[in-house]
């Protein structure tokens, strides 16, 4: 893929692109490479790799830890334009942890070389508040869900989820399994269509094949946030 190519999208999505040296630019390009991704493949591993920043071109990604025992808890999903610094460890090598990344649906991703980027961010101050800055943000993400699975009732937990669904996709129709669900939530499917069937008793969404559908969003709103 052309160079041209990358830097339209890195112009538009790294703060930082146009105080770069051309010299700077060419090599951010020369080292990032273009991968089609397929649903359900993983992209990265975790086990201390530095596979890169992962930029998401098409589709969407999710970014979760796997327990021994092979529990998973989604820890915040990625859409076009948004990209993965821990998938970098070596450029934030204070990372101590590992995450899985996969792709939810096809799509394609650019991968910038994790050493390169790393390089660039020792010789860069911009970039390196940049990385910093980033990781902080999905820092705060990991531990809004921390929040949520150590304090919250299942209920709201849920409740909350499905709410942001609906916004995100501008839709009361959400194509989502219950094991789909259970995967993002941290919890069990069982326990998902547990409580789906009592929202659907409640007669705060109904249940098709393959996804909810929302009837009240005023139910919905006031069990997400029931100090409002």
């Amino acid at each position: 893929m052309s160079s041209t190519a990358y830097e339209d999208l890195y112009r538009e999505i790294f703060p930082f692109w146009q105080e770069l040296s051309r010299e700077e630019q060419e090599l951010f390009c020369r080292n990032t490479v273009a991968r089609t991704v397929y649903k359900g493949e993983n992209i990265h591993g975790g086990q201390g790799e530095c596979t890169g920043v992962i930029i998401v071109r098409k589709g969407s990604l999710r970014t979760y830890l796997l327990s021994e025992e092979g529990r998973e808890i989604t820890l915040y999903r990625l859409f076009p334009g948004e990209f993965c610094m821990l998938s970098a460890s070596c450029v934030l090598k204070t990372i101590e942890f590992d995450v899985m990344v996969d792709a939810e649906e096809d799509g394609e991703c650019y991968i910038v070389n994790g050493k390169v980027f790393s390089e660039l961010t020792e010789n860069n101050l911009r970039i390196q508040n940049f990385a910093l800055e980033t990781a902080v943000e999905r820092f705060s993400d990991v531990m809004w869900v921390m929040q949520q699975i150590l304090f919250m009732s299942y209920d709201r937990r849920l409740a909350i989820f499905l709410w942001d669904e609906m916004v995100k996709t501008n839709s009361t129709r959400i194509y989502l399994t219950h094991e789909q669900i259970a995967r993002y939530t941290g919890s069990a499917r069982e326990v998902v269509t547990r409580m789906l069937k009592y929202f659907a008793a409640e007669q705060m969404v109904s249940l098709f094949r393959g996804g909810i559908e929302i009837l009240d969003k005023k139910k919905l709103k006031i069990l997400s946030n029931p100090g409002q």
